[in-house]
């Protein structure tokens, strides 16, 4: 994974000696999938089995948890899904640049400059349905897809017939982890940029007074700091201060709920 935020995160880990692993979304690593389906933002399945497995591996180890974007979104979920669930090890989580409205989400990208980030993405992910159905004829409408000019338009006729959602509108009502913030029950950290082009800030808002009424929410929301960005100092000496607010409030929840051996991190993103 060629991400600066993975390296930071891993970086970060390797710095206080945890040991770290790391959940790539089905389709977005060097190896494709061979399921009849990809990723999608609601899709916690793979979070869990993961989970499972590091738990069975470390039988004794403490687990904290960080999700980046959609992979934020994934781990917000799973973690109100799970909410009376969940096991003691499961310390805490942080989630980077969330787009908590997937709906408006989507919207938002289309308009002004965010159309720029809208049409790398179309690029990407028409690339890896066009794969998936030469391996699985009749997933989808390909001539629907050739028509899709926008992120919403494709997930109504791609990402949600291929995982059995009714449209685009059923897969973000759905899938959206706005609606699953007041289940938590970790101390988790949500950290967002007002100016993240990829969300209208009016959603922060909402997510605001959700994480009021839930004493388990830690919200940070940055005047500036684009989309996983965070980045200040000088260009040949640049400091990211998300990867490294996500260590200080992780390793703050490990300290409480200290164990004997080594802890687990484990990161969740594209």
């Amino acid at each position: 994974m060629r991400s600066h935020y993975v390296g930071g995160l891993l970086h970060m880990a390797r710095e206080r000696n945890w040991g770290a692993d790391m959940l790539i979304f089905r389709g977005c690593g060097a190896e494709q999938n061979r399921a009849a389906r990809l990723y999608h933002s609601g899709e916690t399945g793979d979070l869990s089995f993961t989970v499972s497995r590091v738990l069975e591996e470390f039988p004794a180890a403490p687990i904290v948890l960080c999700g980046v974007s959609l992979g934020g979104n994934v781990l917000l979920k799973w973690l109100g899904e799970r909410a009376t669930s969940l096991p003691d090890r499961i310390l805490a989580a942080a989630a980077i640049s969330v787009p908590f409205d997937l709906e408006r989400g989507s919207r938002h990208i289309s308009v002004g400059f965010s159309r720029v980030y809208e049409r790398h993405f179309l690029r990407t992910l028409r690339r890896k349905a066009e794969t998936k159905l030469a391996r699985f004829p009749g997933l989808f409408d390909p001539d629907a897809m050739s028509r899709a000019r926008s992120l919403y338009q494709f997930d109504n006729v791609v990402t949600a017939p291929m995982h059995g959602f009714r449209d685009a509108h059923d897969y973000y009502s759905r899938s959206s982890s706005l609606r699953f913030l007041d289940r938590i029950r970790r101390p988790t950290l949500l950290l967002n940029s007002k100016d993240d082009p990829f969300l209208p800030a009016e959603v922060l808002n909402e997510v605001a007074s959700v994480a009021l009424g839930n004493p388990c929410l830690t919200m940070e929301f940055t005047e500036h700091g684009g989309h996983v960005g965070f980045v200040s100092g000088v260009p040949w000496r640049p400091v990211y201060y998300a990867e490294r607010r996500v260590a200080e409030f992780l390793a703050a929840r490990l300290e409480v709920g200290s164990h004997q051996q080594t802890p687990k991190a484990l990161a969740c993103g594209l």
